[in-house]
């Protein structure tokens, strides 16, 4: 099977399981959705769903979050890890809204990773879920299921995602790489065995 008909196949079987992705990370807006995915840096998905709404309720625009200060914030994020980075993170990404974008998320990468906290995959989860362009953030799940499917021989998150946009088309980037974020949680876990895993079975096993 080539490279290509590996790639066909993923895509068929992920949408099948996932006709439908909902957006992990809780949120409302560009804004709070870009706070959720920095909060979400070695972070699951659902602590930081736990935290957010007590945060948004008195910090949910960039004004309101950076008239608290590091402290007040970090005491609303202290249950997710590196509290104290984060907390000062949030309140300078607000003040840079503020000072540089009128307290409106950019639309590009370049503005976007100017801001403290924000790294090229969060960039990419805002520029894709917050605002539709066609973009392919990529986690631990996908960098390490396009290994186990021999769909990149990438050593790092930056090759991975350059060889995915180039295995498939534009128009499927930003449901793609949360189907296979969900595969990777429910049928690959990186601390199960992967019985579970019958895609990886299916291209390699004769």
């Amino acid at each position: 099977m080539t490279k290509k008909q590996r790639a066909a196949l993923i895509q068929l079987e992920l949408e099948k399981l996932y006709p439908e992705v909902p957006i992990p990370l809780a949120h409302t807006d560009p804004f709070t959705l870009m706070v959720a995915v920095a909060l979400s840096a070695q972070t699951t998905d659902k602590k930081v769903n736990e935290v957010t709404p007590k945060l948004f309720k008195v910090a949910g625009t960039p004004e309101k979050m950076a008239k608290l200060e590091v402290e007040e914030i970090r005491e609303l994020i202290k249950e997710i890890g590196l509290s104290n980075t984060k907390a000062r993170n949030l309140k300078r990404m607000a003040e840079l809204l503020l000072e540089r974008h009128n307290g409106v998320v950019p639309q590009t990468y370049e503005e976007l990773e100017a801001l403290p906290g924000v790294g090229h995959k969060t960039a990419s989860v805002v520029m894709s879920q917050g605002f539709g362009f066609p973009a392919f953030p990529v986690d631990t799940h996908i960098h390490r299921l396009m290994t186990q499917w021999k769909l990149t021989s990438g050593k790092n998150v930056v090759e991975t995602e350059r060889d995915a946009k180039t295995i498939w088309p534009e128009n499927v980037w930003n449901k793609l790489h949360l189907q296979i974020i969900f595969y990777g949680r429910e049928y690959s876990p990186a601390r199960g065995k992967g019985e579970k895993d019958f895609i990886t079975k299916m291209l390699f096993e004769k």
